[in-house]
């Protein structure tokens, strides 16, 4: 009987096969590219050198790898000695299922950068998807996130009930009191709705842009359709309608009848009315700057005394009256208060580096006609940090495909691509229950 024998694989060739493991993950990460495009990409530029030849992996191997550093990196979560501020928030509804993410920054990053964090400052600790969101599974999922990473100095998140009630909930079992600042874009955006939403010039604001958009669209003058409205969260991009709204009014400020079929005159046909909008739309507009205004100074330098000052003076340039200027002080008193008592440093006190976060991972992922909360979300921890590759090959070297396998298992138990290929099964309609009555 012969013996079988393995090939015996030289110690470089094993090196290369995990350079490219490696090039092939920097690609998704670094260059922001999807997972398909990985074989392609590497595979012109093999073509192209002089040597040629060279191994090109299929695009679900760099899927798996990719992953694998992302339950990696998540596994490595230890507690550190510098402070740090957790910074909270969900995903929107994707499939019936969302994901609580919890990143970790050092309170000195924002100003060690001088400008807005950015994803290598964070570190991503918790990630849970669930299809049942409450108070009590965020406070459950908060416990089990800072029981590896240790408790945080404070708390950024939004104004959602859930949240608020899950980090309160994990704050009274964990008998811990850290401060917890409210997201300035929320907080604008939640006085913005309060003051405008429910009186009737903004409807009619609104009516007439909705009304333009669809007179203009397939038109020549399709570059003057006003930017859409968005269904949810609105009030958090209002401040572009509201400036196009002011521009068209200048367009607009034009005495007199209009020559037949000049662009004034379809523009009037198309926004009957919109002139004797004026003084709302000039109110309109010069709050949504202001609020931009803030909104552009506190998440580029934070918050502490002359930032603070800043916003300040630009709220009490708003009128007595108006609920975003009531709003935007009170919120000012709070956090300052905050900051002066919990640190010299500026505050971050936006959430939006994880807006950012999702919106990298979703411009990677190639669209699907099933979208769902799969296993796919194990990327975030990967796209947070600036990990060297060396950390990446640690990561991939200490988390197999059978580790994936049981992170899946445990967290995403299904899928809606899982559910419709069993449903669709064959012989389903043999089983009790699935046969059509006679």
């Amino acid at each position: 009987m012969n013996d079988f024998r393995p090939p015996v694989i030289a110690d470089d060739s094993l090196a290369q096969a995990d350079a490219v493991r490696i090039l092939c993950v920097l690609l998704v990460l670094r260059a922001t590219i999807s997972f398909r495009s990985v074989p392609r990409i590497l595979g012109l530029f093999q073509s192209q050198t002089p040597r040629g030849g060279g191994w090109t992996p299929h695009f679900t191997s760099v899927i798996n790898w990719s992953l694998r550093i992302g339950l990696g990196l998540l596994k490595q979560v230890a507690p550190i000695t510098a402070p740090w501020m957790a910074i909270i928030d969900h995903s929107i509804d994707v499939g019936t299922k969302k994901a609580l993410v919890v990143l970790r920054v050092p309170l000195a990053a924002l100003a060690q950068r001088g400008f807005a964090i950015r994803l290598e400052d964070c570190q991503c600790i918790g990630l849970a998807i669930a299809e049942t969101v409450n108070g009590a599974t965020v406070a459950r999922q908060l416990e089990a996130t800072f029981s590896r990473a240790g408790p945080p100095a404070a708390i950024t998140k939004d104004c959602d009930a859930t949240l608020n009630k899950g980090v309160r909930l994990w704050m009274e079992r964990a008998q811990i009191s850290a401060p917890v600042i409210e997201d300035i874009s929320h907080v604008m955006a939640s006085a913005l709705k309060a003051q405008f939403e429910h009186t009737a010039p903004y409807k009619r604001f609104t009516a007439l842009t909705t009304q333009a958009a669809k007179a203009l669209r397939q038109t020549d003058l399709a570059f003057l359709v006003p930017p859409k409205l968005r269904t949810k969260g609105r009030f958090l991009s209002i401040g572009k309608l509201a400036r196009w709204g002011e521009k068209m009014l200048d367009r607009m400020a034009v005495k007199g009848r209009a020559k037949k079929g000049s662009v004034l005159a379809r523009l009037r046909k198309a926004l009957p009315g919109f002139s004797a909008l004026r003084p709302f739309i000039t109110t309109f507009a010069a709050t949504a700057v202001t609020v931009s205004h803030v909104m552009a100074t506190l998440k580029n330098k934070g918050l502490d005394s002359d930032t603070g000052a800043q916003c300040r003076d630009l709220a009490e340039g708003l009128p007595a009256n108006s609920v975003v200027r009531q709003r935007l002080l009170a919120w000012l008193d709070r956090h300052h208060a905050i900051q002066r008592e919990f640190t010299e440093l500026p505050l971050i006190v936006s959430s939006d580096i994880i807006e950012s976060l999702f919106g990298h991972f979703k411009y990677i992922l190639e669209r699907s006609p099933q979208a769902d909360m799969n296993r796919t979300t194990l990327l975030l921890p990967a796209l947070c940090g600036n990990p060297d590759p060396d950390t990446l090959a640690n990561a991939l070297a200490q988390t197999s495909h059978h580790d994936l396998a049981q992170w899946e298992a445990q967290h995403i138990p299904y899928t809606l691509r899982k559910r419709r290929a069993a449903f669709l099964a064959e012989n389903q309609s043999q089983k009790p229950g699935n046969s059509a009555p006679e």
